[in-house]
């Protein structure tokens, strides 16, 4: 009996200009209409809550997040109880998030800079923003499109730069160089859903070790398809 050899990936021909926008407007168009309730799956109130459970998230799932931020949220609901929190007690309760003691340092650090140089309101702009302990330029992006409505940039976290890279829209892996890359394909109001898109996709079809393609709603324009 014959075995079916495995398709190859398509060889990954970098488009140019016009070419490249055409094929992120398709990519943008089909991951709306396959995912039309894609939303930041972090649960929040408000947006030092968001920020909160963003610094959470690094090496974590949102499930994860979302099942530790409650107690802590209860314990302390705003940045300056967070402030006054002993940082051993901020590890005990979002120790299962992984990395907690570097967590904790952080969110310790950024309550307090909230509290001390903004009266315990969280900034809705980037520069006061990745000025703050904990906060880098993804958090920022997530704080600033969920929270606050402004788009200043694309969020790239893993899903996004695995994506970005896939389906052929940069050959960057650093997160800066493919925001950069990314941004000029996209109109600015849409910066916030794309990564909620490209998210949605990464985590329930193109998985990091085995991207399910024969499933995939892109397979025929993306230059990485086994299909």
């Amino acid at each position: 009996m014959a075995v079916k050899k495995r398709s190859k990936p398509r060889r990954r021909r970098m488009r140019r200009g016009a070419e490249l926008r055409a094929h992120a407007q398709e990519i943008r168009r089909r991951l709306a209409a396959a995912y039309p309730d894609a939303h930041c799956e972090l649960e929040y109130r408000n947006p030092f809550e968001l920020a909160v459970a963003t610094v959470l998230s690094a090496q974590c799932t949102d499930k994860r997040v979302n099942m530790v931020t409650p107690d802590l949220f209860t314990r302390w609901p705003d940045a300056a109880a967070l402030a006054q929190a002993p940082v051993a007690e901020i590890e005990d309760v979002i120790r299962s998030t992984g990395f907690f003691r570097n967590k904790a340092k952080s969110l310790s650090g950024l309550a307090r800079a909230v509290v001390a140089a903004h009266d315990g309101r969280l900034p809705g702009t980037m520069d006061d923003l990745v000025a703050l302990p904990g906060v880098g330029r993804k958090t920022a992006n997530v704080v600033l499109s969920n929270a606050f409505g402004v788009h200043e940039g694309i969020v790239v976290d893993t899903h996004v730069a695995r994506l970005a890279v896939r389906l052929g829209l940069t050959r960057a892996t650093d997160p800066v160089r493919i925001e950069r890359a990314l941004t000029p394909l996209f109109d600015r109001p849409s910066w916030g859903m794309l990564s909620h898109l490209l998210i949605w996709h990464g985590r329930r079809v193109c998985e990091a070790r085995k991207p399910r393609c024969g499933e995939c709603t892109l397979h025929d324009v993306c230059p990485s398809s086994r299909t």
